[in-house]
């Protein structure tokens, strides 16, 4: 079932040359969310919570939000899409998403 919504969601989300694609994966302990350039395949940015002490909790989500609209304003990106995958928008995904857009991108 999650298969099915992770394909019908990345269908839908496709990065252009002025948009790249915000991924974020939630595992049982960790966060993690990278930004990509599907035209070239590269990571331009990409945060974790492996270093924190806090890892999969709402305040993690934020302090990881912020970080990477912090790297990603460092490489002037401004606009983003952003790819749920599998999981749906709340909780712990809905936090580091508004945590993201209030520190500068834009999705």
């Amino acid at each position: 079932m999650s298969y099915k919504r992770k394909t019908r969601t990345r269908k839908l989300v496709k990065s252009t040359s002025t948009r790249l694609r915000l991924s974020i994966f939630r595992s049982n302990n960790n966060l993690f969310a990278q930004i990509i350039d599907d035209a070239v395949g590269n990571t331009v940015a990409s945060v974790s919570t492996l270093k924190n002490k806090s890892t999969i909790n709402i305040k993690a989500a934020q302090e990881i939000g912020k970080s990477l609209a912090i790297a990603a304003s460092e490489k002037s990106i401004k606009d983003v899409i952003f790819d749920r995958g599998k999981f749906q928008y709340k909780g712990i995904i809905k936090a580091f998403a508004d945590s993201a857009r209030e520190a500068g991108l834009n999705f």
